[in-house]
Order: structure tokens, then C-alpha cells, then sequence
């Protein structure tokens, strides 16, 4: 072979491994590759071998059909109450029609972004700056909703979307910190004086019910005061009843004389002035009776029967005047 039909040998074979490269086509897993024939669209694609005609197939483009996640930069917001806070955003979006994604739009990542923008200042516009602050879902919920609808013809679907930080101005921060703190203070008196009442009403309470305890503990020691000094009492008269009737009885049994009862109330009256408190004592009308009768225990017996005629009888005392003297009418 000469060295012509070599170099000819080896173009052919050149040629012919060019052709066999373009025809020949391996996508990866998980992509797509749009082929155009001679300008327009043909097919797409799938993952794993493919055949294509050469110098008239060719691949537009290869789309990642993974699910994708896009931060974007921070943007400034201005809420209802004209106050401009800066949100961050995280897109989750998946590609599920690789045509519509590459004939639709002429780049979905920034028309992404820019429908994210302006969809976030329209549902932001329409709230203040708290509810923004503490309406983290709801916004979220009316970004996918409104996204999803409009990136369905560039055959994309938002799958999640997040709010990834809120920021207020600086001033707002500081004022909204110095509210919270003043509510947390208040919060706090409030629960410190909720504490003191209920500790003051149980405090009142055990006290009611001490002093119920207490008044009816004297109550009832009162009432066993009270009987057991009229059992007291009663066992006293009875004993002192008891004792009267043993000396009445043992008076009648004995059957003493005039004269010894006499002498017993002699010996009885200087008992009765023995008290601190008897400053003054009465003797009774009485008492010249008993001092006659005990004179006859000492008097002599008189000798003849004509005696007792001639007595002259007890002295006659004066009845207007129970404590006088008594007085002799005869010689």
C-alpha cells in the first residue's frame, strides 16, 4: 500500500469515526436533550443511548430535571404602612417539560426570579409590617400558589417556597425591641400581681378559717367549761344536800334539848363575823330567846310550887320594833 492510499486509508477512517461520533448520542440520567433538525424542533431526548442523523440533527440544549434551589439576593419592600424591609427568598422548582422550558422563555432562572420579586411586593404591599413579620406561611403559600400558576406554560413547577429572612430597617428593630421588652415587663407585673392577690386571698382564707376554728374551739371549750361546772355545782348541792340531811337526821335521832341548841347557835355566830367582807352583822329578835334558854342551863331549881306563881312571865318586847330590847312588865 502506498503511502497516497494510506493517507487516504486513514482519512476514510477519520471520516467515518465523525460520523459515528455525531450519530451516536449518551445522555446522562436524570437530563433531557433537545434535538433540532435543520432549525426546528424534532425530539427529545431521554436518558441513556440515543441515535441522531449527523450534520442535520443537532442538540439545542440539555435540561437538568432535578429538582433545583435558587436563593435569591435580598430585595427591598415597602409594607402598607410604608415601611421598606429587605426579604431573602429560596425557590424549589423542578423542570417537567424540557421543550416548553427551552422554547417558552428564553432563560427560566431569571424569569424566575423577577416574577418572584414582583409577586413578593404585591402580596407584601397588602400587608403591614407585623402581620409581615408573623406571617411567614401566608406569604409563602400565596408566592407558590402564584408562581406555580404562572411558570406552568414555561413547563416548571414550584414545588416550595420559603422566606429565608425578614429584615426591618435598624430603627424599626430598636423600637420593636424596646416594645417587646416594655410587654414583657408588663407581662411580668402583671403575672407578679396576679401572684400577690391569689396569695392574699389563700392567706385570707386560711385566716377565715383559722379564726372559724379557733371560735369554735372556744366555743365548744366553753360549752364543756359550762357543763362541767353545772355537774360541778349539781355533785356540790348534792353533797351539801346530802350532808344537810345527815345532820337533820342525825338532830331528830339524837333529840337534843332546847338548851344545847341554844349553846351550838352561840358557837355558830362568831363563824358568821369571821368574813373579810361582814363589816356589819344584825343580831336577830331571836337572840333573847336563846340567851334565856342558855341562862337555864345555870339557873338554880326552884324549891316551892308557889314559884311558878309568881313569875312573872317572859319579858314583853316592844312588836313595832323587832330588834328592841326586851322589856319586864311586872315588879
Amino acid at each position: 500500500m502506498t503511502t497516497q492510499q494510506l493517507i487516504v486509508a486513514i482519512v476514510v477512517v477519520a471520516v467515518v469515526g465523525f460520523v459515528v461520533a455525531r450519530t451516536i448520542r449518551i445522555i446522562p440520567q436524570a437530563t433531557a436533550a433537545i434535538i433540532e433538525r435543520l432549525g426546528r424542533y424534532h425530539r427529545t431526548l431521554t436518558p441513556g443511548l440515543n441515535l441522531v442523523v449527523p450534520f442535520i440533527d443537532r442538540i439545542k440544549d440539555m435540561i437538568d430535571l432535578r429538582e433545583q434551589v435558587v436563593s435569591f439576593p435580598p430585595q427591598p419592600v415597602i409594607t402598607s404602612d410604608n415601611l421598606v424591609v429587605s426579604i431573602d427568598t429560596v425557590i424549589y422548582f423542578q423542570v417537567t417539560n424540557p421543550k416548553a422550558a427551552t422554547y417558552e422563555i428564553a432563560n427560566f432562572l431569571i424569569g424566575v426570579e423577577q416574577l418572584t420579586v414582583t409577586t413578593l411586593r404585591n402580596v407584601v404591599g397588602g400587608m403591614d409590617l407585623e402581620r409581615t413579620l408573623t406571617s411567614r406561611e401566608d406569604i409563602n403559600t400565596a408566592l407558590r400558589g402564584v408562581l406555580d400558576e404562572a411558570t406552568g406554560k414555561w413547563g416548571i413547577r414550584v414545588n416550595r417556597v420559603e422566606l429565608k429572612a425578614i429584615d426591618p430597617p435598624a430603627s424599626i428593630q430598636d423600637s420593636m425591641e424596646k416594645q417587646m421588652r416594655a410587654d414583657r415587663d408588663k407581662r411580668a407585673a402583671v403575672l407578679t400581681a396576679e401572684g400577690q392577690r391569689q396569695a392574699a386571698i389563700l392567706a385570707a382564707e386560711g385566716e377565715k378559717q383559722a379564726s372559724v376554728l379557733r371560735a369554735r374551739g372556744e366555743a365548744e371549750a366553753a360549752v364543756l367549761r359550762a357543763q362541767a361546772e353545772a355537774e360541778a355545782q349539781a355533785m356540790r348541792a348534792k353533797g351539801q344536800a346530802d350532808a344537810i340531811g345527815m345532820v337533820f337526821k342525825a338532830i331528830h335521832e339524837g333529840n337534843p334539848s332546847q338548851q344545847l341548841l341554844a349553846y351550838q347557835y352561840l358557837q355558830t355566830l362568831p363563824e358568821i363575823a369571821k368574813g373579810d367582807a361582814n363589816k356589819v352583822w344584825i343580831v336577830p329578835s331571836e337572840m333573847g330567846k336563846v340567851l334565856e334558854g342558855l341562862g337555864g342551863l345555870f339557873a338554880p331549881p326552884k324549891s316551892s310550887p308557889d314559884a311558878h306563881h309568881l313569875d312573872p312571865g317572859p319579858p314583853a318586847r316592844d312588836t313595832q320594833n323587832p330588834y328592841s330590847q326586851p322589856r319586864r312588865t311586872g315588879p
